[in-house]
């Protein structure tokens, strides 16, 4: 394949503007609001799933932590959605970028950390030095507890980015190797091409689920906070 590695994690330009901005609000326009009395199977399911989701993330919440319900929701849908178009054929995928995770990961950790020393400032100063710590110890532990507070947000933006280009550089990989094995073996070509199947259903579980834990460590971020 005379394509390079890499070419579906460039952003795709058009009269030399970039097309990332309609990519972002395309997720938007699967998801449709209906005024009707009652609607209709798909509606009806995405609003169980959202139900569903909203019942075992906000649960352990108090009712501050509870009105980000609304924020969080929104977020699972927009990154699952766009792991998903993703995995559609000659698409781009957003969240391979690690500066679009970041822009997504740094505003909520940090409204999650500021809602954490307005309402709880005691509490949240107190996570920086563990109770009982040797007095020789303190300066070095709030070193490491402010550097590892700091983290949080490049943690969860590195995680999403690292899992979801792995994924597509697996399949470009396997799939390059069968399209050239169809002329060498095509008994092997048939099992790459099986293998090939299965990491793309395995891809599919691992774009939700990815997009469960990143919305799940800012819930919980932000359940430490309120």
């Amino acid at each position: 394949m005379n394509e390079n590695l890499f070419t579906s994690f460039i952003t795709p330009m058009m009269l030399g503007l970039p097309l990332v901005t309609l990519i972002i609000l395309f997720p938007s326009l699967l998801f449709p609001s209906s005024n009707r009395l009652i609607n209709n199977r798909l509606i009806s399911l995405q609003q169980w799933a959202l139900q569903l989701m909203s019942k075992q993330m906000m649960s352990i919440h108090s009712t501050k932590g509870q009105t980000w319900t609304l924020m969080l929701m929104s977020l699972i849908l927009f990154i699952g959605s766009t792991n998903l178009l993703g995995l559609l054929p000659h698409s781009f995928t957003p969240t391979t970028q690690l500066s679009m995770n970041l822009g997504m990961a740094i505003p909520l950790w940090a409204g999650a950390v500021i809602t954490g020393f307005r309402n709880k400032t005691k509490a949240s100063l107190a996570h920086f030095l563990p109770q009982g710590t040797p007095t020789p110890l303190i300066p070095m532990l709030v070193i490491i507890e402010t550097i590892s507070l700091f983290i949080q947000p490049m943690a969860l933006a590195v995680r999403l980015t690292a899992n979801i280009t792995a994924g597509h550089l697996l399949i470009h990989l396997i799939g390059g190797a069968t399209l050239a094995l169809t002329s060498i073996s095509p008994t092997t070509a048939l099992i790459t091409f099986i293998i090939l199947i299965l990491l793309t259903i395995l891809e599919f579980a691992v774009a939700m689920i990815q997009a469960y834990v990143f919305t799940l460590l800012v819930s919980l971020y932000l359940h430490d906070n309120t």
